[in-house]
């Protein structure tokens, strides 16, 4: 549960935040343990508890996560003092996860922790990247320079999603509607329509009878369509999640005929990115590998890269195991070997990530642009069959 605090620190300034806690008693001794006499404690309310159980709901947006990046950034870069950052932070913060995990923040660096060590406690907020690149500003003295760099990848990463996300909504929402239209037809319209069929007792076409047995079905075993439907997505879901079905189904999505080279170009744009993002940032090779590993998003990748740095450790390079794996474009291990031979291989990371951003643009404009004329000949062709099935054979009736 969230608790909004109101309370006193030791050099007598009053503070504003919240924390998460189990009770209020627990919240009020984590309060305590960091030097706060409480003035004012209350529990803030939740959406009925729901979160604890459905953990979509304590998500962060990443629209959040990008504006306080991007604030934070500014006002370090700017001098202003840690604690003093995070506190006005706190105050225009709308998500309340978010803000609970800033006015916890407060309370560890205040305690004497390093800002790293406090974000390190929230995975599901900060990701790996966000964490290592917080711990090397901290070590080479260059906060600013490491939250301008974090603040620059969340926004780059925001606007490929929104890009995808942008493509993907108008056939979404067309096929949605086909179903739903689909659903209300087989509910309300097509029954009458098959009463007026069958008392004319004539031969109907093939088309007919599928349309009249599926009407039936669906009337009849509504709950069992339901309960198959939900079923195999969850059974989806659990099957995914599993090391074997992860695999599985992250080396099909890459190899899909359509989709799979724009999948293949985000990947390989989240792993040039993050890992000049990481170099420039000062983070040893390996450890970025290992980084970038976590949070590239594929499976396939993931050991790909997980591999790369055992031979990086062993006094290898990069290039020694990309260009043995046929799913690495050999664009990738062409500049990579360029950057390890040149000593700049986090400028050509970078480039190559800006290659891959104009890539995705382009395959993204070209597939929005294909995909309006399939849909419009799958809206057809769910026509016709209704014309054919349902329509015809009236106009048949009528005809006699």
């Amino acid at each position: 549960m969230i608790y909004n605090y109101k309370a006193k620190g030791k050099g007598g300034a009053i503070q504003k935040g919240a924390v998460e806690a189990s009770g209020l008693e627990q919240a009020t001794e984590m309060l305590h343990r960091h030097g706060l006499t409480v003035l004012e404690l209350e529990a803030e309310e939740a959406s009925l508890g729901l979160d604890r159980f459905i953990p979509f709901l304590s998500r962060v947006p990443r629209k959040e996560l990008v504006l306080f990046s991007r604030q934070f950034a500014t006002l370090i870069n700017s001098k202003v003092p840690i604690l003093q950052a995070l506190d006005i932070l706190s105050e225009q913060i709308s998500n309340r996860h978010l803000r609970a995990a800033i006015g916890d923040m407060i309370s560890d660096v205040e305690g004497g922790k390093k800002l790293s060590e406090s974000i390190e406690k929230y995975p599901n907020i900060f990701s790996n990247l966000y964490i290592n690149l917080v711990r090397s500003g901290e070590l080479s003295g260059s906060l600013d320079e490491s939250l301008v760099f974090l603040a620059d990848q969340e926004e780059k990463d925001y606007d490929l999603i929104s890009k995808i996300r942008g493509a993907l909504t108008y056939p979404i929402f067309i096929i949605s509607a086909i179903f739903i239209v689909g659903g209300l037809m087989f509910v309300f319209v097509l029954p009458q329509m098959i009463g007026v069929l069958r008392e004319a007792n004539v031969e109907l076409p093939v088309t007919t009878k599928i349309l009249i047995f599926l009407t039936e079905a669906i009337r009849g075993y509504w709950w069992l369509f339901i309960l198959a439907v939900a079923g195999t997505i969850v059974g989806w879901r659990v099957y995914i999640k599993s090391a074997g079905g992860r695999l599985i189904w992250d080396s099909l999505k890459i190899r899909l005929p359509i989709v799979g080279p724009l999948i293949k170009n985000i990947y390989m744009d989240r792993f040039a990115r993050n890992l000049a993002t990481l170099i420039s940032g000062g983070i040893p090779i390996v450890k970025s590998l290992h980084t970038v590993a976590d949070i590239v998003g594929n499976s396939v990748y993931k050991r790909i890269i997980l591999e790369a740095a055992k031979d990086v450790e062993t006094g290898k390079s990069i290039t020694d195991v990309f260009e043995k794996q046929p799913l690495v474009p050999k664009i990738v291990t062409q500049m990579v070997r360029v950057g390890e031979q040149t000593g700049g291989l986090g400028e050509i990371l970078g480039r190559l990530a800006d290659f891959y951003d104009k890539e995705v643009n382009r395959t993204l404009g070209t597939l929005t642009t294909l995909l309006e004329p399939i849909i419009m000949l799958v809206i057809g062709f769910a026509v016709a069959i209704m014309v054919a099935g349902i329509l015809l054979p009236i106009y048949n009736l009528a005809s006699i």
